[in-house]
């Protein structure tokens, strides 16, 4: 079994100022002047959406590669939203509130439309992708 992957966040009295660390990399995170924040960083919903561009980006970039398709660049622009389930025909939800994420892609080179379609099918096979959509459990204790 590999080691898992670990991140360590601190929050002290600063609303809401957040440091993350994750290996070499620091990061911070906070949340709008509009709530209480200090806007040091981005909230906690676009890192993650930052998480799931950049895995849909780094996976697209990999099979472009070794297809030898010529993408030039990728641009991805993703958004979250809370929605009502009845109000997104192909969530497959049939009541209350659920999170909706949309990605949109652009691929940029000489690539046929075919290539556009699979490199938008291979975005959606990205790990954290099915990390996000998978089964999923959260366990959070006290040390």
């Amino acid at each position: 079994m590999a080691e898992p992957r670990v991140v360590r966040v601190s929050i002290g009295t600063d609303h809401y100022h957040t440091d993350i660390s994750a290996g070499a990399h620091t990061l911070v995170a906070d949340e709008p002047t509009s709530v209480g924040g200090t806007d040091d960083g981005p909230d906690p919903y676009a890192l993650l959406l930052s998480a799931l561009g950049a895995c849909k980006a780094i996976t697209v970039r990999m099979y472009a590669d070794r297809k030898e398709w010529p993408l030039d660049r990728l641009e991805l622009e993703l958004s979250h939203q809370r929605v009502h389930a009845k109000d997104c025909e192909d969530c497959g939800e049939a009541d209350g509130m659920i999170s909706l994420i949309e990605c949109t892609l652009t691929a940029h080179g000489d690539l046929t439309d075919e290539q556009r379609s699979r490199l938008t099918e291979i975005a959606d096979k990205c790990p954290v992708h099915k990390t996000i959509t998978g089964p999923n459990h959260i366990r959070t204790k006290l040390a």
